[in-house]
């Protein structure tokens, strides 16, 4: 039943499908710090060890944007919780995982179960709250959790992995997504959808998602068959046709999975663009900055996790309150120019370090600067995103930025891993030692994740529409009262 009371049960609400979320989010990261682990109990190569991230990447991006229809169909809440529990069961399957085989179909099978889950949640938030200052505040909260629960993943896994095993990364989810299943049943607000027979694009869905895992194979394999390979321009030309193939349909089809028309406003497609190339930086970051502790300076997998605390704490610090207030104040497009400054900086000081840097002068302030930055643009971001959409294309818009991110986290990873692979070969073929090599394929792919924030701050400056700003806090503050009783 839901709450009487409908600003407590609003609230409340909202942090039952951020608990939701925070668990799915996880585990993008939290295998990171068990890679080292997976990779020498599994017996993978390093370019093959990507696809036990981009496994569920890819499954993950590809199935968003029929999720979040089928929520609009036949109920979000719906949704959320058979996404949930397909999430949880999945979670079982790849802690049981005993081959590479296995472990990538389970964690393909874990991505069906996140998309399907995460694809309603951005527009419930919306929904739920449509009030400028509230709504600030609200998807303050959800993208400190989007953003942040990539670092707190990697300290859980370091601390799982050293404690026991990589296996219990996964066994984790279990009590706890039972625990998040049962409190929405009872407590999240039940909806009806407006029907099955309002259709769902199923051809569309097999589309985008088979043209993605052709593409990022390609990708992947290229480091072994090389970039000019048949092997490697057949399988991107297939890739490009499907991808092709998918906007075509969606330009015709009675009920696209994608209807053309959320990007005939500037801002989406815009916003849309810098999610997925914030998406390439900051993943591409904590991919390779995992292995470069692990294998260059020698970090166990706690102090991985350890290492990367200050970007979880410095993005709370500023998501959950004070870039809220800065966005009201401000102008959403503003502080999102700020935060991507920051992430820009950030990489640039990464690229350029030392092989063997020390943590506290050479790591400690980038993982501040990505915090703040991170803490500033992606909050400010989803505002931009959602600010000119309808209700009737809330979950349709919040989709398409998701997907937009994890599409991009994907096929960014991908291209990143190869490129810093290929890289270290090449370093070791001119006769640098191999933990030399190693810091010269990270560095470079971190120099390229600079500048994809470069470009991300030039889309903003010069394509997105400036956001109405507010001078007060009276607003945000009348929610805070609401929101406490």
């Amino acid at each position: 039943m839901p709450l009487e009371n409908k600003n407590d049960g609003r609230w409340l609400a909202l942090f039952i499908l951020c608990a939701g979320f925070l668990m799915i989010v996880l585990d993008m990261t939290i295998v990171n710090v068990a890679l080292p682990s997976i990779k020498n109990d599994l017996g993978f190569s390093q370019a093959g060890l990507a696809w036990v991230v981009n496994a569920y990447l890819i499954a993950y991006g590809g199935l968003l944007l029929l999720a979040g229809r089928l929520g609009d169909l036949i109920g979000r809440k719906r949704i959320f919780l058979i996404g949930l529990v397909a999430f949880t069961a999945a979670s079982l399957l790849c802690g049981l995982s005993v081959s590479q085989p296995m472990l990538i179909a389970a964690r393909f099978l874990q991505g069906i179960g996140g998309a399907v889950s995460s694809a309603v949640i951005l527009g419930m938030v919306v929904t739920m709250f449509p009030e400028p200052a509230e709504r600030a505040r609200a998807i303050g909260i959800f993208s400190f959790v989007a953003s942040a629960g990539a670092s707190i993943g990697l300290l859980a896994g370091g601390i799982i992995t050293q404690a026991v095993s990589w296996h219990w990364i996964f066994f984790v989810n279990l009590p706890i997504g039972v625990v998040i299943a049962v409190l929405a049943a009872r407590l999240l607000e039940s909806d009806r959808g407006i029907g099955l027979d309002q259709g769902a694009d199923i051809v569309g869905a097999l589309l985008v998602t088979a043209g993605l895992m052709l593409g990022v194979y390609a990708i992947v394999e290229s480091a072994q068959y090389g970039l000019g390979s048949t092997h490697t321009l057949g399988f991107g030309a297939v890739a490009v046709i499907l991808l092709v193939a998918f906007v075509a349909r969606q330009a015709t089809a009675r009920n696209p999975l994608l209807p053309l028309r959320l990007f005939h406003s500037p801002n989406v497609s815009v916003s849309n663009v810098i999610q997925a190339l914030g998406a390439v930086a900051m993943f591409g970051f904590f991919f390779l900055g995992s292995l470069d502790l692990q294998r260059v300076l020698g970090y166990g997998p706690l102090a991985i996790g350890v290492a990367f605390l200050p970007v979880a704490l410095c993005m709370g610090a500023l998501s959950v309150g004070v870039t809220p207030r800065l966005i009201m104040r401000l102008g959403a497009r503003n502080v999102l120019l700020v935060g991507f400054g920051l992430i820009t900086v950030a990489l640039l000081l990464v690229a350029r370090g030392p092989i063997n840097g020390d943590y506290l002068s050479d790591w400690f302030p980038v993982m501040v600067l990505l915090g703040l930055g991170a803490g500033l643009a992606f909050p400010s971001l989803a505002v931009v995103a959602m600010a000119g959409t309808t209700p009737s294309d809330a979950g349709l818009a919040s989709g398409l930025l998701n997907t937009t991110g994890q599409v991009g986290a994907a096929l960014g990873l991908a291209v990143l891993a190869t490129v810093s692979t290929n890289r270290t070969g090449q370093l070791i073929g001119q006769g640098q030692s191999t933990v030399a090599a190693l810091s010269g394929g990270y560095h470079l792919a971190w120099a390229i994740g600079a500048g994809l924030a470069i470009a991300s701050v030039v889309l903003a400056a010069t394509l997105l529409k400036s956001e109405t700003t507010v001078n007060s806090d009276s607003a945000i503050e009348e929610e805070e009262e609401e929101a406490c009783g």
